[in-house]
């Protein structure tokens, strides 16, 4: 419901959006971090790139944190227990690119585009048998495209999902 509440907010342009400067390999690490325990338990092999220096970006905290957390729950709830997850953060040119892959199951390809549509599931293996309403990737959407960013979805050479987001740096 509060998923539905914050898309609908988005529609009307009135999701309130409190931006700073922030740096995106902090709160990948935190939040990566955080799902560290739930991924062990379900027996995910986590595999992650963080660059040592930080990436900044004119963000929202609250809003950043919860497309992390969206993309690494979609991870652990429909990746098949001992797979792997896979995250990159690292600088492309003036954008920060941010990576997460899992392992099988995967989506057809003729599927990819419309998972970020609003109560959109595919019916294979990644199904509503594991959860969700098909609203999590239509508010990353939303929650990329507020920051000036894009995100895409492809098939993942591991077996699985390849999420990518773009956020433009904020380098001054």
């Amino acid at each position: 419901v509060d998923d539905l509440y914050e898309l609908a907010l988005a529609d009307v342009g009135v999701l309130a959006y409190q931006k700073a400067r922030l740096d995106l390999v902090e709160l990948a690490g935190s939040a990566i971090a955080g799902f560290e325990p739930r991924l062990a338990e379900r027996g995910l092999m986590l595999q992650q790139e963080l660059p040592d220096g930080p990436l900044p970006v004119l963000g929202d905290q609250a809003r950043l944190t919860q497309l992390f957390n969206n993309l690494l729950e979609n991870s652990l709830r429909y990746t098949d227990p001992g797979g792997t997850l896979g995250v990159v953060v690292r600088r492309r040119g003036s954008e920060a690119e941010i990576i997460l892959e899992d392992s099988a199951p995967g989506v057809a390809p003729e599927l990819l585009p419309r998972l970020f549509e609003r109560f959109y599931r595919p019916e294979a293996a990644r199904s509503r048998a594991q959860g969700g309403a098909g609203l999590g990737l239509a508010l990353c959407r939303n929650i990329v495209e507020a920051h000036g960013g894009r995100i895409d979805a492809e098939a993942s050479p591991l077996g699985g999902l390849r999420m990518i987001v773009r956020l433009p740096l904020e380098d001054r």
